[in-house]
């Protein structure tokens, strides 16, 4: 074989290499499970956060760690399925995102740890042991929006003081509904406002309970925290404008599409959080040894255009607790 033609074949040989040496670096990577019970495209600046909570730890995605990430979409019943793909990839931890999920990481994954954000109370969920001592290989991040509901009520209540009624729209399918109702209640009555439970499992039902909200003239409606509609905030948001009702919900995309507030703790600093505890167990801690964080920064966004058209005055004492105005 001539010199010059060897050559040839040779470079060709090393350039054709090249992609598969490329993926056996990538596949040496450590690799995250990101399972998230929602949709990715509402989501990019949460999942920009969770990076920062990484790179807090020293990790950065295509440099020193791989991300295999797994949307839900709301199908819960593809989350199991999801989530034994990860493990047949052989992922070193999992980040599992909303309740649904982090119950189906935990009693798929095994030994591999597991890193929760949830809004429900993890140890009631049977996720840890204790929020101190989470014990076996899981801990997270708990937002505590559940226990947030009596907050949400007394901001409704601040912004309409003449109000003497409120509506509550809960998803009868949510377990423990039925102590979600007494206990959003009770916190009603507390304010002296007589609480209307309204209910909604689908999206017709939306209509209906706004339309009663309307009918019955209720002075505004708390949405409570569940995982359905979570889905649909701005949908919430938008109805809820439409229709002319005063409303509060968690998450700032409600208060965008048209909802009067939204109080919750900050996403971004939830998943921010979540990546820095990933990157602590990737480093080689225990979750075991790591307590679940409760949330230290929360969000208060007001749509002052839907306050205009509702005919409310927002409290300058309100407006200047506000984590953002929109106008």
């Amino acid at each position: 074989m001539k010199r010059r033609e060897f050559i040839r074949q040779l470079a060709g040989a090393t350039v054709a290499a090249w992609p598969i040496a490329a993926r056996a670096q990538q596949q040496a990577l450590p690799a995250i499970g990101f399972l998230n019970s929602a949709s990715p495209g509402p989501f990019a600046s949460r999942v920009r956060a969770f990076h920062q909570g990484l790179g807090e730890a020293g990790f950065v995605e295509g440099r020193n760690v791989a991300v295999e990430y797994r949307w839900v979409e709301g199908n819960y019943d593809q989350a199991p399925i999801m989530m034994r793909d990860l493990i047949d990839r052989r992922v070193a931890v999992v980040a599992a995102f909303g309740p649904p999920v982090a119950k189906v990481a935990k009693d798929a994954a095994g030994t591999i740890p597991i890193v929760f954000l949830t809004g429900d109370d993890p140890v009631q969920a049977g996720l840890v042991a204790s929020l101190n001592r989470p014990g076996g290989n899981i801990t997270g991040v708990v937002t505590l929006n559940a226990e947030l509901a009596p907050k949400r009520l007394e901001l409704l209540r601040e912004l309409m003081p003449g109000a003497t009624s409120v509506g509550l729209l809960i998803n009868p399918s949510r377990p423990n509904a039925e102590i979600l109702v007494r206990d959003m209640a009770a916190a009603a009555r507390t304010l002296l406002l007589e609480p209307h439970v309204l209910h909604a499992s689908t999206d017709p039902g939306f209509d209906t309970a706004f339309g009663k909200a309307v009918q019955d003239k209720i002075g505004g409606v708390v949405i409570a925290t569940d995982v359905f509609f979570n889905s649909r905030n701005k949908q919430l948001g938008e109805l809820s404008a439409r229709q002319g009702v005063p409303t509060i919900f968690q998450f700032r995309e409600f208060a965008a599409g048209g909802g009067l507030v939204s109080y919750a703790a900050s996403n971004t600093d939830t998943y921010r959080q979540v990546g820095a505890y990933v990157g602590r167990v990737l480093k080689g801690e225990k979750p075991s040894d790591l307590p679940v964080v409760q949330p230290a920064k929360f969000d208060l966004i007001l749509n002052l255009k839907t306050a205009k058209a509702l005919g409310l005055t927002i409290p300058a004492t309100l407006a200047a607790r506000a984590t953002e105005v929109i106008e």
